[in-house]
């Protein structure tokens, strides 16, 4: 894959590796749209439009912050790379070929924290458009007004809702959860949180509540980008079960979590996207 970056745009040629419709529907991201042929994407307080042009296999993001979306696309990561160590290191070379084909244009997006924290929260035992129904609605009630869209709310703006208010969003028993994960990370320390073991990371987090063992893996995954978490829902359970389990044992997801990041290690977190992705949308059909 190539790009190049002027002032206003990021320029995707020979993108195998880039397909936004991939990277918007593997279950990472919950604040875009699709407004014709074109997908708006919003994150923290800035937006990207993501067109696919005439000629054959170029992209264009056209946004007025190319070096954050230039990060947000984690397009200096070389995703060739990834997919074939995928493939080529594990005992499971069949499965793993069919995924990073099926998704071949999935990439993981560097997502801010906290937007992720509120977002895997309000994503408990809920659908997507649910959850991206609910995010906009808090942008639009919280967040500062950016002209044609709202940014996402800070942990300050969000410091004033109460749990009768997330109610009316319909967010339910997942309201008292919110007021109290707003408080704990009002004056939350980012920068040491990233320096502490993935176990540390993930008992600071679960020590919320709200925040389960499930959600803390996703927000690790997608708000800090730590590799080495493997989400398990229903969707990686079953491909687990029907690719993984070789010894055909009844495991909690607990215990399929600890066998798929001790298999993929420090790639857990690419190969939990690629086959949430293949499990969820081409074998649901």
């Amino acid at each position: 894959m190539e790009y190049k970056i002027t002032n206003d745009k990021i320029i995707i040629k020979n993108c195998c590796d880039f397909n936004i419709k991939h990277i918007l529907e593997c279950g990472q991201v919950f604040r875009y749209k699709l407004i014709g042929d074109d997908y708006v994407v919003y994150s923290k307080d800035k937006c990207a439009t993501v067109k696919q042009l005439n000629q054959q296999n170029c992209i264009e993001i056209i946004t007025k912050d190319v070096e954050y979306f230039e990060n947000y696309f984690d397009l200096k990561n070389d995703y060739s790379l990834i997919k074939k160590h995928l493939v080529n290191n594990t005992n499971n070379s069949d499965i793993m070929q069919k995924v990073t084909d099926f998704g071949n244009g999935i990439r993981i997006l560097k997502q801010d924290s906290f937007e992720m924290i509120i977002s895997f929260v309000i994503s408990q035992n809920n659908n997507i458009k649910r959850i991206q129904a609910s995010v906009e609605k808090l942008s639009k009630s919280f967040g500062t007004n950016m002209g044609d869209y709202f940014a996402f709310p800070t942990p300050k703006q969000l410091l004033c809702a109460t749990e009768e208010y997330y109610k009316s969003f319909g967010l339910g028993y997942r309201s008292k959860y919110l007021v109290e994960v707003v408080k704990a990370f009002q004056n939350f320390d980012y920068d040491n949180f990233a320096k502490l073991s993935i176990t540390e990371q993930i008992q600071i987090l679960t020590s919320v509540k709200g925040i389960g063992p499930k959600v803390a893996d996703c927000i690790l995954l997608f708000g800090f980008y730590q590799m080495k978490v493997f989400p398990v829902d229903t969707w990686i359970e079953k491909v687990f079960n029907q690719h993984f389990n070789i010894e055909n044992l009844v495991l909690n997801r607990n215990q399929i979590r600890e066998k798929l990041v001790e298999l993929f290690g420090e790639y857990s977190g690419y190969a939990q996207q690629y086959l949430f992705y293949y499990q969820r949308v081409f074998l649901k059909k």
